[in-house]
């Protein structure tokens, strides 16, 4: 155990060493309005951070992260994620880049020491944030909170402003969605519960939820993922009497597909499968729900108020004198509150602040026919990426429009796999969206470089044959 402040001290020395920082090779942008940015960064988590410590890395220092969140509640750890500990392996190194002092292992031995890491079995939900809060402290990134992204709004000539909620806009070249896992699509609902009943009687996993409020009241939980044993657990924990999770298999998820995508390196070398073989993929992935840990289940069963209910799918549902009556091929139940546990869907057309370009964003629909029969209309939705993350146009007219934008969220599952919002994807994913926003900078002045490049004639050699002193 050596401390933070010994920590921080290596870690500058080690950023050292590997020749971080310098000036900037980018060409500015001028506008007549404001301050180009060479890249803004839209979300302030993981991803985002990430990403701009990527882009620092490669000299790119004009840079802004916004975050619609108060400083240090970016994300989803401190507010609608429930579990107690991380799902993904300890083991993993997601956003350090290899630079071992930024490691979380690192930051977690030098306050409890390697006896306290061999200790743990997995990362503690408000360590990670403690962690992440430490990361954008220690690299000073750029960050602005309590900034909401409304609109993006293209202008030609390779600029985008990006509208904001009750500030002034932002002028950028480049624009990375870091927007987690909601942020390409919408978590979803089901229109047998949005239309039956009123919204106090109902959320979703992924909103501020008041279970103290709830306290002594009957709960049931729709979904059979890992987030509905999460949020049993948080509300009789809180002292909700009862919390009936339902399920429409007649067996609970066993099989986590991620555990053998990390074994074998399938997160990194995913991107190099055709487009048949990722369809084929991810219809698999997609069908299977993620299961609990199996601590997790075990703390959510063991409480007297839990109940499952295998083969249970909702019917119907529908208010009755105040409560919500739930309807299951096993008869009808009333409880005070229900709580979804219903997934996402990934759509850009669902987003508003893409509005304006996302009629010209191509899909999946757009780009591969699956075999007959083989349809899925969850994976068609989902963008078209290229391999940088960049939006790609539907046809050859959009193209300018989306010039400039990166996917850096969930919705870029199909394209490129376990990458942006799992952490199981970020160590290779990562580099990929660094060297493509990179590149797209580079190629937009390359005809200018490669003329200063052939121009380029300052000496740098200023030896002398014969040499003077042998002359004389």
């Amino acid at each position: 155990m050596i401390g933070l402040p010994a920590l921080e001290a290596d870690l500058a020395r080690q950023l050292s060493l590997i020749g971080f920082g310098g000036p900037d090779w980018t060409r500015p942008r001028t506008h007549s309005q404001d301050h180009v940015h060479d890249v803004v960064i839209v979300g302030g988590g993981q991803s985002g951070l990430a990403a701009a410590f990527g882009l620092l890395r490669e000299r790119v220092s004009n840079i802004l992260v916004i975050d619609e969140s108060p400083e240090g509640l970016e994300g989803p750890w401190d507010s609608y994620a429930r579990m107690i500990t991380l799902r993904t392996p300890k083991t993993l190194n997601p956003i350090d880049f290899g630079i071992p002092a930024l490691t979380y292992r690192a930051w977690w031995e030098a306050q409890h020491g390697a006896a306290g890491w061999d200790a743990i079995d997995k990362i503690a939900r408000g360590d990670w944030m403690a962690y992440l809060r430490w990361y954008r402290r220690v690299l000073a990134l750029p960050v602005r909170n309590e900034t909401r992204l409304t609109l993006v709004e293209p202008l030609g000539a390779g600029l985008h402003r990006l509208h904001l909620d009750g500030q002034s806009p932002l002028l950028a070249r480049k624009v990375i969605l870091a927007t987690g896992i909601q942020g390409g699509g919408e978590w979803h609902t089901p229109a047998m519960i949005r239309d039956a009943l009123p919204r106090h009687l109902y959320a979703h996993t992924s909103e501020p939820i008041d279970y103290a409020a709830l306290k002594g009241r009957r709960i049931g939980i729709l979904g059979g993922g890992a987030s509905a044993f999460d949020n049993a657990h948080a509300a009789l924990s809180l002292g909700v009497a009862e919390a009936h999770v339902f399920i429409r298999r007649k067996t609970l998820p066993r099989i986590n597909p991620i555990r053998f995508m990390e074994r074998v390196g399938f997160t990194g070398r995913y991107p190099a499968l055709d487009d048949a073989t990722k369809y084929r993929v991810m219809a698999s992935f997609l069908g299977h729900n993620q299961p609990p840990t199996n601590d997790t289940f075990e703390r959510a069963a063991a409480w007297p108020g839990f109940a499952l209910h295998l083969g249970a799918p909702w019917l119907k549902v529908e208010q009755r004198n105040g409560q919500v009556c739930v309807l299951t091929p096993q008869g009808e139940t009333l409880f005070d509150f229900v709580v979804l546990s219903t997934g996402l869907i990934s759509d850009p057309g669902l987003r508003p602040e893409l509005r304006l370009v996302a009629d010209r964003i191509a899909r999946w629909a757009d780009r591969f026919t699956p075999p007959a029969g083989e349809v899925n209309a969850l994976i068609d939705a989902h963008p078209y990426l290229g391999a940088g993350f960049e939006l790609l146009p539907r046809d050859n007219g959009g193209g300018a429009a989306l010039h400039g934008l990166f996917a850096f969220n969930y919705s870029a599952l199909i394209s490129l796999g376990l990458s942006a919002s799992a952490l199981s994807g970020l160590q290779t994913a990562l580099p990929r969206l660094v060297r493509g926003v990179t590149d797209q900078l580079f190629l937009d002045d390359g005809e200018a470089l490669v003329a200063d490049l052939i121009a380029y004639d300052e000496a740098e050699f200023v030896g002398q044959w014969p040499r003077q002193e042998a002359a004389e």
